[in-house]
């Protein structure tokens, strides 16, 4: 990932939190059929290992899955907010529009976990993490159990140890404080969600005046 100095981050803590909120990930891989990409739940365990460990689970059926069988380099794409930013919200106006963003780039080996048992567990996790906190009435361990052997077989699990962590921050600092308020500014008061969520990531680390 191209990352100029201005806008590395090198912050294992503030990575790990944000990949943890921004986990629903792009999983990339490249094998005999190519270039291959998985849009997946992510499970993140920060102690195990140097970088933490990422866990998901994807379709059998998915051809992605004869690249991770094979071994080949693992590639996952945390996405945070982004935003277009035009050189109007500037005090400094002799520049041209770019574009905010964090992203983080993990890379790693991946190991395939296919007893049912192994895969059950990863489900389980899967649930209490995004499931459970929403207080409704369904019951994963509920369900018929030929329900859920079946959906065990139709299913692998992956681990992913990360090897290499990049995080890439984008907010303008290379800009002067007051252009970036004039940017958090437009932001804030832009009806798009995703305008509104890049401004309030940009005030969260604005330093401290």
């Amino acid at each position: 990932m191209y990352t100029p100095k201005a806008y590395e981050n090198h912050d294992l803590a503030e990575l790990h939190r944000c990949m943890r909120q921004w986990s629903f990930a792009t999983l990339i891989t490249h094998g005999a059929s190519g270039t291959q990409a998985t849009h997946l739940p992510f499970l993140f365990d920060a102690e195990d290992g140097a970088a933490g460990t990422l866990t998901t689970h994807l379709a059998r059926a998915n051809p992605q899955l004869a690249d991770l069988l094979a071994g080949a380099p693992a590639l996952v794409i945390f996405q945070g907010p982004h935003a277009y930013v035009s050189p109007s919200w500037y005090q400094q106006q002799l520049t041209f529009p770019t574009w905010n963003y964090a992203a983080i780039h993990a890379r790693g080996l991946p190991l395939c976990l296919e007893g049912p048992e192994e895969v059950r567990a990863v489900l389980d996790r899967t649930v209490r993490q995004y499931d459970e906190p929403l207080g409704g009435a369904w019951r994963f361990p509920e369900m018929p159990a030929e329900l859920i052997a079946s959906r065990l077989k139709a299913i692998v699990a992956v681990r992913i140890p990360i090897d290499s962590l990049e995080g890439k921050f984008k907010f303008n600092q290379d800009k002067s404080p007051a252009d970036r308020l004039g940017v958090m500014q437009a932001l804030a008061s832009s009806p798009d969600r995703g305008d509104q969520a890049a401004a309030e990531f940009m005030r969260q680390r604005e330093p401290a005046a």
